[in-house]
């Protein structure tokens, strides 16, 4: 097996550090404390949950774990097939909780069907009045709270209920959750500015009712170990300063760290050199070129330009900066703002956080380095 995952969790010996952070949130967890994981998308939440779910089931310790991505969910019914199909997959209708959860759903009168793949129940609903709805989300958790085990219910990419269009989504769900004590909360999101907002800012429900876990990047020194160590238990040979440049490369975004460590393992080269790793990277760089073709279709030229400039910087601190603008030739700076905030929008601009100061880099790491090779 290829030791760099780069789709979903298999187990720990392929899980690279985050030991700080599954221990917080393992230790919110027990010690019945919501928490909020806010990360960019493709820096590992999501792996760092199920990490940490894995660990509950290996431990045995009293928590049952479901895990639910929304991100594809459009509105509040959406969200409630979803979570409904989640629950009846971590807990299968052979199952005696599956069953139990089967009988309780079907009081909401669902229609069901069974995907043609797995087999799993599907699940939609035919609501009467806002009331009905409202009754049945609140219905989900109420199942969820009153199993014997605690449920930790890990709801990935969390900020998306802010763009259904029901009003007062938010509310709705942290009036539902107040009232289940046995029901244990992570919300996880990849929109820093929409998760603050949902749970920093006085006034809205979720206001100071989680503790919040952000992550960074898995420190430089504990990724280099790992790298090597994967490579060297499958007898290939690597250096390390081959190593950190695979981690220069990829910046330590966990993703494309990976990416660029599966497709060299993908070689069987016995000996990993510097020259190997660019040639893999520059061969990733072009099978994704007619995708970062097309994104030039979907910007205007000003962010087009743009999204060259902070590739050539890698990340940039002041980027209205007049030193910054007249060295990529951007205009004025009111300009340049209203680009950045349009590519910040599109997910095609991250924020970071860079020694005390924010600094601006084009989301996508595959993406920057492309840019930077083909507009020198």
């Amino acid at each position: 097996m290829n030791p760099f995952v780069i789709r979903g969790y298999v187990s720990p010996d392929y899980f690279c550090d985050r030991a700080e952070e599954a221990e917080l949130l393992l230790e919110n967890i027990i010690n019945n404390a919501d928490t909020t994981l806010i990360s960019p998308r493709k820096f590992g939440k999501t792996g760092l949950v199920l990490h940490v779910f894995d660990r509950i089931a290996r431990e045995k310790l009293p928590f049952s774990t479901v895990y639910v991505d929304i991100f594809a969910t459009l509105n509040l019914d959406n969200f409630v097939s979803t979570l409904s199909e989640a629950v009846i997959s971590e807990f299968p209708e052979k199952t005696s909780m599956g069953k139990k959860f089967l009988r309780y759903i079907r009081s909401f009168r669902p229609v069901i069907s069974y995907n043609a793949l797995t087999g799993n129940p599907q699940f939609s609903f035919e609501y009467q009045s806002v009331a009905e709805k409202e009754s049945t989300l609140k219905g989900l958790f109420e199942f969820l709270n009153s199993q014997e085990q605690t449920v930790v219910l890990a709801i990935d990419e969390f900020q998306q209920i802010t763009e259904y269009p029901e009003k007062n989504v938010e509310a709705l769900i942290r009036s539902c959750l107040q009232q289940m004590h046995n029901l244990r909360i992570v919300f996880s999101g990849s929109k820093h500015r929409i998760m603050t907002e949902m749970f920093s800012t006085a006034g809205r429900p979720f206001f100071s009712s989680t503790r919040t876990l952000s992550l960074s990047e898995i420190k430089n020194d504990v990724y280099r170990a790992f790298i090597k160590e994967k490579f060297g238990e499958n007898g290939m040979r690597v250096d390390d300063g081959t190593v950190q440049y695979i981690l220069d490369w990829s910046l330590r975004h966990t993703f494309y760290t990976q990416s660029v460590c599966n497709a060299v393992f993908a070689t069987r080269s016995k000996t990993i050199t510097t020259e190997l790793v660019k040639h893999v990277c520059a061969d990733i760089l072009k099978r994704e070129s007619v995708n970062y073709l097309q994104i030039r279709e979907l910007v205007t030229k000003k962010q087009w330009d743009l999204l060259i400039a902070l590739a050539k910087e890698s990340t940039v601190k002041h980027i209205s900066s007049s030193a910054f603008l007249s060295r990529h030739k951007l205009g004025a700076a009111t300009t340049v703002s209203h680009s950045l905030k349009s590519l910040m929008e599109k997910e095609l601009v991250l924020s970071v956080f860079s020694e005390g100061e924010i600094g601006y880099r084009v989301y996508d790491v595959f993406f920057m380095r492309w840019l930077a090779g083909q507009y020198v």
